[in-house]
């Protein structure tokens, strides 16, 4: 094998030379090889300019006409969950059920890294990894408001359930799970686990073209590749910038909760600006520096608020809830997974269940990337498992505590309305008025705020790294202005899409850039399915061989 200078001053094994194992011996190409240098840059000509033009182009169009694009993100987004949501739905469950079977059958066995490869992280670490990569602003935001507005307004995908009832608060609860829960963690075990496995058992550079090698071979290198990567890039960008959205309504919130700051559109654009202010500083700091403290932070900050509201709330309420919420999942699971609206012929879906997966998948590159680089070592039985249920059982217990608490106001007699007016009123401030409830509200709900925009800093730090991945040729480390240009990039989309529609805007750039990647995932599990086979019957078969022999010698001798 080759070497190659590391970026420390050491010279270790390049790690994009193609396997001995793997169908081609030599890949003539290595990541960057191509990309333009200088003045702080480091990028792939045809992703990085393409991608940034057309999101640069999206950006100046929605500042200018915001009345116009404000019309075209509602039409876009009517049509696309009018007519398309029945791929949306079709195509997550299916993610979900290969990831499965991948699981239990024999390519189960295969491991990321080749066979002799040892996990780089133990396992609670690599547990810990995974649950901080599924807690997000997401969280924070909808984790009060879903239940409630599913309280108010049950679907009818399970009968018709009169609302704001005990009924309606199982099925509220048991939705939102739902929406969170083995669908959203289906797209990112099959992005992360093809993106791990190209990477590290076929030597191949961690971004999305690589994952279509078996597919393409060398032409992942040119235009198909460039096309795949700088979709790749716009379904992160938009995203990233859907939660960031979300994020800075929910900070405008608590500060107009606490200290009377206005609610508008123009402070959000404000708070947007100074936050990405933050996470440029945290981008110049470093990884090590910056993301990782940050989320150590983070992640006590709440573990610390959901233990409060355990302790001082409902707390049988939300056990008991959380028991009896998943065993409802479970048993519905196969209804939700495939319900259109189509007998009911209701709107429910298109702006909840279509958006979500919309949105899962439009985040998928970013965590698939992230969960990719921490699972070298893993078999893709663990990957996927591990992937599938951990992060879900946490979410689940997030939601049950304070969706669940939410749900015990709103069903009590004293103080039923308080929430839901709020819900109605403006969304963002549910979790604000859920808190005002409990003691010490001030603490919390200053916590919560500074729990929304840490999540921002680092999800923003975070896309950028990503993003820069992907416009650098699969390049793991690049320049600092150029990850500086991404975390403003992010903060700019985001600020544009609040300026374009708001709410409404949000959902439609996860919906739009959903859809095309929807396509590219489709086409992925094929190819993943390719490669591992390849990979089982090739190494895995080869190694047995092996062990018959010896162990045929070791009797003859």
């Amino acid at each position: 094998m080759t070497t190659q200078n590391n970026g420390h001053g050491e010279h270790d094994e390049h790690p994009f030379v193609m396997p001995e194992h793997a169908p081609t011996r030599h890949i003539s190409r290595r990541p960057g090889d191509r990309n333009i240098t200088g003045k702080g840059f480091d990028f792939h000509p045809e992703v990085f300019l393409v991608s940034g033009g057309l999101i640069l182009l999206f950006v100046v169009f929605t500042l200018i006409f915001q009345e116009p694009a404000e019309t075209a993100f509602g039409e876009i987004q009517g049509f696309i969950a009018g007519s398309l949501g029945w791929f949306f739905i079709l195509s997550v469950s299916l993610f979900l059920i290969f990831t499965i079977f991948l699981a239990f059958s024999k390519l189960g066995q295969v491991r990321l890294g080749g066979p002799d490869a040892k996990p780089e992280f133990p396992t609670f670490a690599w547990v810990a990894m995974l649950i901080s990569a599924g807690m997000g602003i997401g969280l924070m935001f909808w984790s009060v408001a879903e239940p409630i507005f599913h309280f108010q307004d049950p679907p009818a995908m399970l009968g018709a359930i009169e609302p704001n009832t005990a009924d309606a608060a199982k099925q509220a609860l048991g939705i939102t799970f739902f929406h969170w829960g083995l669908h959203a963690w289906g797209i990112y075990a099959l992005v992360g686990l093809s993106l791990a496995f190209f990477a590290f058992n076929w030597g191949l550079p961690l971004t999305i073209r690589s994952v279509f090698y078996p597919l393409l071979g060398e032409k992942i290198y040119g235009w198909p590749g460039n096309v795949i990567d700088i979709l790749a890039v716009a379904s992160t960008l938009f995203g990233l910038a859907t939660s960031l959205g979300f994020g800075v309504q929910q900070v405008n919130a608590g500060f107009n909760f606490l200290f009377g700051l206005e609610i508008s559109t123009p402070i959000q654009v404000g708070l947007i600006f100074i936050i990405t202010g933050f996470a440029t500083a945290s981008v110049v700091s470093g990884l090590g520096n910056g993301v990782r403290r940050l989320s150590e932070l983070n992640m006590i900050l709440a573990a610390v608020l959901m233990g409060f509201v355990l302790l001082v709330g409902p707390t049988l309420f939300i056990l008991n809830s959380f028991v009896e919420t998943v065993g409802y999942y479970a048993a519905s699971l196969p209804t939700l997974s495939f319900w259109t609206e189509t007998f009911s012929g209701g709107e429910w879906q298109n702006g909840w269940t279509v958006f979500y997966w919309g949105w899962w998948v439009s985040w998928s590159p970013f965590v698939g990337i992230f969960i990719a680089r921490v699972s070298k070592g893993r078999t893709v039985r663990e990957f996927i498992l591990g992937v599938l249920l951990l992060p879900s059982m946490l979410t689940f217990l997030w939601m049950s505590v304070f969706g669940g608490t939410a749900l015990n106001f709103e069903l009590s007699e004293v103080t039923a309305g308080l929430i839901s007016t709020a819900v109605g009123e403006n969304v963002a401030t549910a979790l604000f008025v859920m808190l005002q409830q409990l003691p010490l509200t001030g603490i919390t709900s200053f916590v919560g705020i500074v729990l929304v925009v840490v999540f921002f800093v680092t999800s923003s730090d975070s896309g950028s790294l990503v993003v820069d991945s992907l416009t650098s040729g699969g390049k793991l480390e690049s320049p600092v202005p150029q990850r500086v240009f991404w975390a403003v990039m992010e903060g700019v989309v985001a600020a544009a899409l609040l300026l374009g529609g708001g709410l409404g805007a949000l959902q439609t750039a996860s919906i739009a850039t959903g859809f095309p990647f929807a396509i590219v995932l489709l086409i992925m599990c094929y190819s993943i399915y390719k490669g591992l086979r390849y990979e089982h019957d090739v190494v895995h078969v080869k190694k047995v061989l092996q062990e018959s022999d010896a162990a045929e010698k070791a009797i003859v001798s």
